[in-house]
């Protein structure tokens, strides 16, 4: 080779990659430019429209934007990805449909970096599986489990509710009744002062599930990720000592026994570290949402005594048809039909979670505008939720709305979500609140709520910023 031949050649080498790269910028640039994207806004550089998708009210945000550009797509910049909305009920039917086929679960930076699983290609199915598999959330083995829950809130109650206390803050006693359940069914955990300690921790990390992720002194996010930190730690702690607890032949039947004893979907067995981190996104779907409609169920019902004395009539009725000190069977749960409607429109009115994410795998057209391949797909339940279309008076808050199957149209009021990707906790969580409404109509007179009008706070989670405070009667 002479000597000018191998002089350029190191030139070449650089030049090569360099004019590669530009040329599929320039490409790829080419290719959004010539689709037939949604109308909307990227809005600011780089922070897209996120300030306002998490601050502001969220049905304020979406019905803003269907209004400027499209009541059925639109596209925006969130959570620093390209994303486009998808609205309405016939949104939500395709979005349903189309799970694994166009779409695959997505979880925003945040929740990916408190949850360690920003390494991981999410795999919708392998997800459901990992949960279905020990058929622990399925309503025939809910059976077995409606006495523990009955047990649970009724020492709830009379901890925390009929100890002469005047003025409880409802939330957060919400928030350690869910946790205190969910430790025991999912983590096997019973330990009183580990759980409040976990409790406060994951209030911490709930704040943060949909933000910009700015880890420094001073952000939530930051505080989020050292809450974060201790959970892991703390179920870490907790696999050690149930690994120790089975080789002495103990059988344990919860999931995060199930996880440690069994492999993932591809066969391979996980490490610790992975295990805490898909037991926290499980426990913390399990605890911010349910916390919240237990929350606004009390709301409501000390705000309107036509509905109260209704949920009550039909509670005492459960009540007088047991013998003394029966608990609650599944047949009682199945009588609660108007608490349930009551829970219904609780989540219809305040969403427990607004809305989610799922990620385009492949290009797609839908309303004639084309989706590129790896952008990000949000439905929301504020298009269809509080939308005359669909529900008479949707301001009004009538729970009669869903005694006539008619009167509510499939893919309108979703709070679990729809179609291969729906909760799988739907039945966990409907024990739950009705078990809780049992107690607290038929233990609880009456009571005021002292601050109607608390702030709520803005984006995906509708959390009382102030906590809701009521007085006992």
């Amino acid at each position: 080779m002479a000597m000018e031949d191998f002089l350029a050649f190191p030139a070449l080498s650089l030049t090569l990659p360099i004019f590669t790269f530009f040329l599929f910028l320039y490409t790829l640039t080419r290719k959004t430019k010539t689709l037939n994207l949604p109308p909307g806004s990227y809005g600011w550089p780089i922070i897209g429209e996120t300030l306002a998708f998490v601050n502001q009210d969220h049905h304020k945000f979406i019905s803003q934007r269907m209004r400027k550009y499209s009541p059925k797509i639109f596209k925006t910049n969130i959570l620093g990805e390209k994303a486009v909305v998808i609205c309405g009920a016939a949104g939500h039917k395709f979005v349903s449909s189309n799970e694994e086929k166009l779409f695959q679960v997505w979880r925003p930076h945040s929740m990916q970096r408190l949850f360690h699983t920003y390494t991981e290609k999410f795999n919708s199915a392998a997800e459901i599986r990992l949960v279905k598999t020990p058929g622990f959330l399925r309503s025939e083995l809910l059976l077995e489990y409606v006495q523990v829950m009955d047990s649970l809130v009724a020492q709830h109650f009379n901890t925390y509710w009929t100890n002469n206390k005047k003025v409880i803050e409802v939330h957060h006693l919400a928030q350690l009744l869910v946790l205190n359940i969910s430790s025991q069914y999912f983590l096997g955990l019973e330990d009183q002062a580990r759980i409040q300690k976990l409790s406060k921790l994951w209030d911490t990390m709930m704040f943060a599930l949909h933000v910009i992720p700015l880890n420094f002194p001073g952000t939530i996010y930051y505080r989020a990720m050292k809450a974060a930190k201790i959970v892991r730690e703390e179920l870490k702690v907790l696999i050690k000592e149930k690994r120790v607890t089975m080789a002495a032949g103990v059988k344990m039947n919860d999931v995060l026994s199930f996880m440690m004893n069994n492999p993932d979907s591809t066969g391979r067995y996980v490490t610790d570290d992975e295990i805490a981190g898909k037991v926290m996104g499980l426990v913390s779907a399990a605890f911010n949402s349910p916390a919240m409609t237990t929350a606004f169920i009390v709301k409501y019902l000390g705000q309107r005594p036509d509905v109260y004395d209704k949920v009550r009539k039909e509670q005492e009725e459960i009540r007088r048809s047991k013998k003394e000190g029966e608990g609650l069977n599944w047949e009682d749960i199945q009588k609660m039909k108007y608490s349930w409607n009551v829970a219904l429109e609780v989540m219809r009115v305040i969403p427990p979670l607004q809305g989610t994410f799922r990620e385009a795998i492949v290009d797609f057209t839908y309303e004639g505008y084309t989706v590129p391949k790896g952008w990000k797909v949000y439905w929301t339940m504020s298009t269809t939720n509080m939308n005359s279309e669909h529900f008479e008076a949707p301001e009004e808050f009538d729970p009669t709305r869903y005694e006539k199957s008619s009167s509510v149209q499939p893919y309108t009021n979703i709070p679990f979500g729809s179609g291969p990707r729906a909760c799988p906790g739907k039945e966990f969580a409907r024990l739950q609140l009705l078990t809780f409404m049992h107690h607290l109509l038929t233990k609880i007179n009456y009571w005021d709520v002292l601050n109607p009008h608390t702030k709520v706070l803005g984006g995906l989670n509708p959390i009382p910023i102030q906590g809701l405070h009521i007085r006992l009667h």
